[in-house]
C-alpha cells in the first residue's frame, strides 16, 4: 500500500470516527453511567461489528475484481462522490439530543459486561455511517495490483486503533462533552468542520483514484 494512500484513509476514518455519531453518542453514555472501564465493553463491540462490516466489504471486493476492473474503478469513484455528499450532509445537520439516565435508574443486567458489548455491537453494526463507508467508500483505499490481505490487514488495524481510542476520549470525557454537544451552536461548528473537511477529502480521493487509473 502506498504511503499516501494510507495516510489519506487515516485522514478519512480519523474525521469519520471522530465526528459524532451513534457509536459516539452511545460511548459518553455508557462512560458517564458506568465509568470509563466498563465502557470499554461498550467500545470494543463497536469496534469489533466495524471489522465485520469491513471483511464483508473486503470478500465482496474481491469478487468485483474477478468480474472487472472498470467495475472496481466506477465503485472507487462513487466512494470519492459519496464522500463528498456525506461532507454535504454532515454541513447541514443541526444540534442532537444526548440521552442521560441516573446509574440508579439503569437496570442491573444492563451493568453487565456482555450487555454493553452486545448494545455496542448491535448499535456499530447498524450505523448507516460505518455501513455506507465500507459499501462505498472502503473499496478507494485498496489497489488491486497488490495482495489483498496485506493491504487489508494495515486498514483494518488502522481503524481499530483509532475506533478504540477515539471512543475511549469520548467514554472518558462523557460529562463534559455531552452538554457542550447538546448546544445547537457548537454542534452547527462541528458540523461544518466535519462537512468541510469530508468535502475536501471526497475531491482528493476522486484525484488519488483518476491518477491511479492513468497510471
Amino acid at each position: 500500500m502506498e504511503f499516501s494512500i494510507w495516510l489519506l484513509y487515516i485522514s478519512v476514518i480519523s474525521i469519520l470516527i471522530f465526528s459524532p455519531g451513534p457509536s459516539a453518542l452511545l460511548c459518553i453514555s455508557d462512560g458517564l453511567k458506568f465509568g470509563n472501564k466498563k465502557a470499554m465493553a461498550t467500545i470494543l463491540g463497536g469496534a469489533i461489528a466495524a471489522l465485520v462490516l469491513m471483511t464483508i466489504s473486503a470478500v465482496g471486493l474481491g469478487a468485483v475484481l474477478v468480474a472487472s476492473e472498470n467495475l472496481f474503478f466506477a465503485i472507487k469513484i462513487a466512494g470519492a462522490c459519496y464522500l463528498i455528499y456525506l461532507g454535504y450532509s454532515a454541513w447541514k445537520e443541526g444540534s442532537i439530543n444526548i440521552a442521560s439516565k441516573e446509574p440508579d435508574e439503569i437496570k442491573p443486567a444492563s451493568r453487565s459486561c456482555y450487555a454493553l458489548f452486545r448494545k455496542g455491537f448491535m448499535v456499530g453494526i447498524s450505523n448507516p455511517k460505518d455501513l455506507l463507508f465500507f459499501i462505498a467508500l472502503f473499496p478507494g483505499f485498496m489497489n488491486a495490483e497488490l495482495p489483498q490481505l496485506e493491504q487489508y490487514m494495515v486498514l483494518a488495524c488502522t481503524w481499530f486503533f483509532i475506533d478504540c481510542s477515539s471512543m475511549f476520549m469520548y467514554a472518558a470525557l462523557g460529562s463534559k462533552v455531552s452538554p457542550w454537544l447538546s448546544k445547537a451552536e457548537n454542534m452547527k461548528r462541528v458540523n461544518r468542520g466535519v462537512g468541510g473537511l469530508f468535502m475536501v477529502l471526497g475531491g482528493a480521493l476522486a484525484v488519488s483514484t483518476g491518477m491511479d487509473e492513468k497510471a
